[in-house]
């Protein structure tokens, strides 16, 4: 009961702020959650928001396990994806022909390359106790340029039907594929969290490195583990993240996703300093941006002032979830429920009080 209780309380948050993003959609107009069905797939707000937020949501679990790993974040997670995607654009496009035997093999060098860029940032911070922001800003400030190379210096295109496929919808399938693609990466994970003890050690990593070494886990292993796994999800969403876009561009995929996917982890009511975590809050957080951003465009918001404004609301937010303002309100809400209290307890001694009154009057008469 206590271990359900904590975790509503933790997605308290971003569902709360979830709940006032969409009643602002709601008020701009009714039609808010009309989903219709055109050229067999699903068109409406909600299918566009779980269609976008796909490769956020994948950057977010992983960076979830890095943050509760390594009590801090990784910056590198939208360069890293882009030169995998690089790397998958390349492999594919040099097979001679596009099929799914073809796609499937470079997807999966990409995510070997992504495990070995994961590996190099582990290492730094696990082996070298550099600081994962000071260790992924290698990769992130050279990633790009990498990318760059990798494409030849041009922008590759894929002119397939397979490839707009996977990041579009199958026909006779009404559900876009990346939402498809989300779910079960998000189920395999769970999986992973479930059959093993990766949740569990990680977070006994993150709170304390040193009584966790104590108790046999190796805090080496585990953050190499996360950063490795980390690599994972950057392939991911950018194979994911290119097959939508049909081609691509070293600059301008998933540029300042990173923010974004951090973002996410804190707005998911988990610490950015380590420790537990939940898989299910991050997700929120990762949806409640980019419901974010729709509603931003949709109260006409201008494009260059997008950031700005969003900056200003995730601001209040961050105040809002920050641990002396959660003290304050606790500190509050313990003084009302004190008084409360003491008001019942008068009320209810003078309810006997009175009671007990009659009660001796008429025994007085009975002895008179």
């Amino acid at each position: 009961m206590a271990r359900m209780k904590s975790r509503g309380s933790q997605l308290l948050l971003p569902l709360s702020v979830l709940v006032i993003l969409i009643v602002i959609n709601v008020i701009k107009g009714v039609n808010y959650f009309d989903i219709s069905i055109i050229n067999g797939a699903l068109y409406g707000n909600i299918p566009n928001v779980l269609y976008g937020a796909s490769e956020l949501v994948i950057l977010a679990i992983g960076m979830t396990l890095v943050t509760s790993a390594s009590g801090s974040q990784d910056l590198s997670v939208g360069v890293a994806a882009t030169m995998t995607s690089a790397v998958f654009v390349w492999v594919l496009l040099s097979a001679g022909g596009i099929t799914w035997w073809t796609i499937l093999a470079a997807f999966l060098v990409s995510c070997v390359v992504g495990i070995a860029i994961g590996s190099f940032n582990g290492a730094l911070v696990a082996t070298l106790n550099v600081q994962p922001i000071v260790a992924t800003l290698i990769v992130f400030t050279v990633g790009r340029s990498i990318a760059f190379l990798i494409d030849g210096k041009l922008s590759p295109i894929m002119t397939s039907n397979l490839t707009y496929e996977i990041g579009n919808s199958i026909p006779g399938v009404p559900v876009a594929t990346p939402i498809i693609l989300t779910v079960i990466f998000v189920a395999l994970f769970a999986v992973l969290l479930k059959t093993t003890n990766l949740k569990l050690y990680s977070q006994a990593v993150g709170i304390n490195q040193r009584a966790a070494r104590l108790n046999g886990i190796n805090p080496v292993r585990i953050k190499l583990l996360a950063f490795m796994i980390m690599g994972v999800c950057t392939a991911v969403a950018g194979f994911i993240a290119v097959t939508k876009a049909g081609r691509h561009d070293s600059y301008n995929l998933l540029k300042n996703i990173e923010m974004d996917a951090i973002l996410a982890v804190a707005i998911g009511g988990n610490s950015l300093y380590g420790g537990k975590f939940s898989i299910t809050g991050t997700i929120i957080g990762a949806y409640t941006i980019e419901v974010l951003d729709r509603t931003l465009l949709r109260l006409d918001v201008p494009t260059q002032a997008l950031n700005a404004f969003k900056a200003v609301f995730i601001i209040i937010l961050m105040v809002i979830a920050s641990p002396a303002v959660r003290e304050f309100a606790g500190n509050g809400t313990n003084w009302v429920r004190a008084r409360l209290g003491g008001a019942a307890r008068i009320q209810t001694a003078l309810g006997e009080e009175a009671v007990a009154v009659p009660k001796s009057d008429s025994s007085a008469k009975k002895e008179a």
